[in-house]
């Protein structure tokens, strides 16, 4: 499947794609050594992975700056490093080491980083739904011109803080955009068999912008969330994105038959829908990249993630003593 060049109102030019390719690249060989490392026993813990929804993180936050706010979910590894982690860190704090974002205490699911205005992962179904919601109501107390983002996926659209919480942003205009990644699956549920009605008219219900965007496409998101943030940023109050994407393989780790769905089914998405094959399509085709450009910047990634990986296994444990530390502010 060919790629649509950007809109014009992206104002999007071959440096910042190839940009996006590489980061996106990056998530996605992440993401491929985090299941490697895990079925060797190298994680302790949960790990969830997002491979196939590249193209939502990095769509959304190339349109963010550095100080506007993130949260993220329990698949949200994509989230931070799109958000400008490091990926070193981001090792460490999976095997649990003291050099991890968390001092190893946090793990996959609880990764944070308030450098790069990531509030933070959150274990819990729709948890960081209101505190996207509260960052954005600081950010607009304070005339800060600050944005918020929530990723959440679809299996927290029933939950009932999302109403809640949008129900205030619209009527405070807040400055905060809801991402609704569907990937087309609750755990091992059809979206369609646990939700009624039509996603985006959640959104329309309560006067809030919505708009529905190929999540498969990064050109599509990035356009998509650049007009949310201008959105937010004139005073117009919250936006709904649903992205429509899909997630190559399970839910989590053990998630390894997937008998809730077909092998046709996820060969199609992955043959038509790659989002990283398309942007590649679209920078070889319609920006005249040569290919062996695109496979230097996957070595190099490559590279990058082995000398990650080596790194983060020589750092140290915690302490004992860091058990109690960080638990409450002083």
């Amino acid at each position: 499947m060919k790629t649509k060049g950007p809109k014009p109102s992206a104002e999007i030019g071959v440096e910042k794609l190839t940009d996006m390719y590489g980061q996106m690249v990056t998530i996605r060989l992440f993401e491929e050594r985090v299941v490697e490392l895990y079925r060797r026993a190298q994680i302790p813990g949960i790990a969830h992975v997002s491979i196939g929804q590249e193209a939502v993180p990095v769509g959304i936050c190339n349109a963010l700056r550095t100080n506007d706010y993130i949260t993220s979910t329990h698949r949200g590894h994509a989230h931070c490093l799109a958000k400008g982690a490091d990926i070193t860190q981001m090792f460490a704090e999976l095997f649990g080491k003291v050099t991890g974002y968390c001092r190893g205490k946090g793990g996959s699911m609880h990764i944070a980083n308030p450098a790069t205005g990531n509030l933070g992962a959150n274990a819990i179904v729709g948890g960081s739904i209101p505190i996207a919601t509260g960052a954005a109501l600081s950010a607009k107390l304070r005339k800060t011109n600050q944005v918020a983002v929530c990723f959440f996926g679809d299996g927290a659209l029933n939950q009932g803080v999302l109403l809640e919480s949008m129900n205030f942003a619209s009527i405070w205009r807040l400055p905060v955009i809801y991402v609704c990644e569907n990937n087309q699956y609750g755990e091992y549920t059809p979206t369609k068999r646990v939700t009624a009605g039509d996603i985006e008219m959640r959104g329309k219900a309560l006067d809030i912008r919505t708009a529905v965007a190929d999540g498969m496409d990064v050109l599509a998101v990035y356009d998509a969330a650049c007009e949310a943030v201008d959105h937010a940023k004139s005073g117009k109050g919250p936006s709904f994105l649903v992205m429509e994407t899909y997630r190559f393989i399970g839910h989590g780790m053990s998630d390894v038959d997937r008998a809730y769905r077909t092998r046709e089914e996820e060969q199609e998405w992955q043959r038509a829908r790659d989002p990283i094959d398309r942007l590649r399509t679209t920078l070889i085709e319609e920006w005249r990249l040569k290919q062996s450009a695109l496979d230097a910047i996957s070595s190099g990634v490559a590279k990058q993630i082995d000398i990650s990986v080596e790194a983060a296994q020589k750092a140290p444990l915690p302490a004992a003593e860091e058990l109690m530390k960080h638990v409450y502010a002083d």
